[in-house]
């Protein structure tokens, strides 16, 4: 199963790579934003929007209720057994 993590995208590391700091649950790390569709924006238009991020690459830009929601739905998991089929 693959998981998408809403992660806010904080400053941009090295625009000719595609590279920003993103954050999500108080944890910063290096993410790549080269496969995001920019549609005719500048790359440092990404700081502050909110990004699905997936091993590492941000997927899609996603609005801030859905990455909220989104966040609040994984915390809300945290007590659930995997294991319990």
């Amino acid at each position: 199963m693959c998981l998408g993590i809403p992660a806010k995208v904080i400053s941009i590391l090295d625009k000719e790579n595609g590279t920003a700091l993103v954050e999500t649950g108080g944890v910063r790390r290096e993410a790549c934003v080269s496969l995001l569709s920019l549609q005719g924006k500048s790359i440092n238009d990404l700081i502050g929007e909110w990004v699905l991020l997936h091993v590492g690459f941000a997927m899609a830009i996603i609005d801030q209720q859905e990455a909220l929601d989104t966040l609040a739905l994984i915390a809300s998991l945290d007590g659930i057994d995997a294991n319990n089929d």
